[in-house]
């Protein structure tokens, strides 16, 4: 069953807000909102995520997962498995350096799902998973 969730907000460091600015606006193509000299907001797929400028540089621990080493902390979304498909070519056709190409993971497995991964300019990790069946999302 599939459940309707609330938009959340999300803010994460930057170093450099006008470089991370054009990366997720232009590269990922979010809608920008509001900003000021300090923070941009974006619409994250209908959620509100904010950059905020920070001169500390992100630093990242890697825990395995499934044969691959997943960096930690991370954020993303779980997109329908055609959106997936198309972020992940838009992002391949931008040569975006993934972390981890994108990859079905979980194969066979009642969690079976895309998965992909790529840092922001400032050393964000992303992750975008992708499912053919939502409703499995916490399937186990």
């Amino acid at each position: 069953m599939t459940k309707t969730l609330r938009p959340f907000h999300l803010a994460v460091p930057v170093h450099n807000l006008e470089e991370c600015r054009t990366f997720y606006r232009d590269t990922l193509k979010m809608k920008e909102g509001r900003s000021s000299d300090h923070w941009v907001d974006f619409d994250f797929y209908g959620h509100q995520f904010v950059i905020h400028y920070s001169p500390n540089k992100t630093k990242l621990h890697y825990n395995p997962v499934d044969g691959d080493q997943v960096p930690v902390p991370h954020y993303g979304v779980v997109l329908k498995m055609e959106k997936w498909k198309e972020l992940a070519d838009r992002l391949k056709s931008a040569n975006v350096e993934f972390v981890i190409e994108p990859t079905i993971r979980f194969k066979g497995q009642p969690g079976e799902q895309a998965t992909l991964f790529f840092l922001d300019p400032a050393g964000n990790a992303l992750e975008f998973k992708g499912f053919t069946d939502i409703d499995k999302l916490f399937a186990k």
